[in-house]
């Protein structure tokens, strides 16, 4: 029999994702919870696994499509039915376990055995229905000619493409519209013949298509007939995804909670001296430490003291919600944006262990990987703009968070040592408040103890 597997929703709520990439095709064999797609959320690109054992029949999406949850995206064929003819809803829920956290949506009745669909697109909604069909053959992957009513807008005869709509994404069907293009007139050369921006480009570039000037803006005039368009003087690209996610949370943040960033410059060879000699120290062998990894152990030692750092406001019932745990957000700039995933009970772990977590944590992040679970929760956070070679900034709360660390760069300066000016290892904190949360005196005397800890580590015993 055919089941469908409709999109589910991926954690919070989340209303829609966008199919990045299959990694099965049409007639591919699956096993329980193989890796079948990655999807992208608001918040991050997640491993879709697949419910069923069974062939693949259909691919109802293609990749850079937006899906709203609860709609069908691929089919499988199974063999048998272990509830009987009726396909019951018992069946069903033991062929569908749960899916890392976030359930498959359960089906309550079989249905007819449908015809095998061979292209990743759902047929248009005016194609005629063809006559069922038994799916003994699974079709191949890529797409293929196939008995079907010829529509009046089909190929000549030697040609024996479907009359389907051409895979394309949103921006690019916009785009061959803007310019006058027939999509159906251009070969796509981008994953299983998905037509691209290029290809678009490309085709109107050769002259294969006559179009209205104000549809080639960007060619010169006396430009030669079938002369390559020059460069676009502007690339637009579609907000979507985890930039979307970030932009709304922090506009939300923005307008809603009163930011205060107050800056602390300060002398951190102790903390450099101390990192030089737990990397070479055998207990600390094979782990990866660097100046974030003390900064954010001393940001936990910290907060024992203030508490109020580790805060959210709840609007709705007009409260102020302490946390008795820390889950640490860590910024991390990836290639689709920045993220926020956080270490779950931060506090409670030791050196080596908030290690270990941040490496992980930060590897996960940059290759896209990091689950929705670990965006959410988070309670307070830290970005490491050093990296980049920055020494301060006024950094933007993570929304439901009362404050946020800028690390900024290591430099050595000339400084105030023991009377005397040296040249000293200097980094500036710049730290972010809710000031409905946190009054100006606690975010300076957090700020303060931070510091102390960074300028001379064995303030920590004092605070432990």
């Amino acid at each position: 029999m055919i089941k469908e597997f409709r999109l589910p929703d991926l954690g919070e709520g989340l209303t829609e994702s966008e199919i990045v990439a299959w990694k099965v095709g049409v007639g591919d064999t699956v096993t329980l919870n193989q890796i079948i797609a990655e999807v992208e959320t608001a918040k991050a690109v997640v491993e879709l696994p697949s419910p069923f054992a069974g062939v693949v029949t259909a691919l109802h999406e293609q990749p850079g499509t937006v899906v709203e949850v609860g709609k069908p995206i691929v089919s499988f064929e199974i063999e048998g039915d272990d509830g009987g003819a009726d396909g019951g809803p018992e069946s069903s829920a033991k062929r569908e376990p749960n899916l890392v956290g976030y359930g498959a949506v359960l089906e309550g009745s079989g249905r007819p055995a449908r015809r095998a669909r061979t292209f990743a697109a759902a047929p248009a909604p005016a194609a005629a229905p063809a006559p069922a069909v038994e799916p003994a053959v699974a079709p191949e992957p890529a797409p293929a000619p196939q008995p079907a009513p010829v529509s009046e807008a089909a190929p000549a005869p030697e040609d024996t493409r479907p009359a389907e709509r051409p895979r394309s994404t949103p921006p690019v069907r916009k785009l061959a519209k803007d310019l006058g293009v027939d999509l159906a007139a251009v070969t796509g050369t981008g994953e299983r013949g998905l037509i691209t921006r290029d290809d678009v480009r490309n085709f109107v570039g050769g002259g294969d298509l006559p179009v209205a000037p104000q549809e080639l803006a960007g060619v010169q005039p006396g430009a030669p007939a079938g002369a390559a368009a020059p460069a676009e003087r502007e690339t637009r690209t579609p907000i979507k995804g985890v930039r979307k996610f970030t932009a709304t949370a922090m506009v939300s943040s923005a307008f809603t909670a009163p930011h205060v960033t107050e800056f602390l410059t300060l002398d951190v060879t102790p903390t450099m001296e101390l990192l030089a000699r737990l990397k070479a120290s055998r207990s600390f062998a094979g782990y990866k430490l660097t100046p974030l990894t003390l900064v954010s152990k001393a940001v936990l030692i910290a907060l024992r003291s203030h508490p109020t750092l580790n805060a959210r406001w709840d609007e709705a019932n007009q409260e102020i919600v302490q946390f008795n745990y820390v889950n640490l957000g860590i910024a991390a700039a990836t290639p689709r944006g920045l993220t926020v995933p956080n270490i779950k009970d931060a506090d409670r772990m030791s050196l080596l262990e908030l290690s270990t977590a941040l490496t992980e944590l930060t590897d996960t992040a940059r290759a896209g990987k990091t689950a929705p679970a670990d965006l959410s929760g988070g309670t307070i956070s830290i970005t490491n703009i050093g990296v980049f070679g920055i020494d301060a900034g006024t950094p933007i709360l993570n929304p439901g968070e009362a404050a946020i660390l800028a690390v900024g760069a290591v430099r050595k300066m000339p400084w105030e040592h023991q009377d005397e000016v040296a040249l000293r290892q200097v980094m500036t904190l710049s730290l972010s408040f809710d000031h409905r949360l946190v009054d100006g005196e606690q975010g300076s005397r957090f700020l303060q103890d931070l510091g102390a800890i960074l300028a001379d580590p064995g303030m920590a015993l004092a605070m432990v």
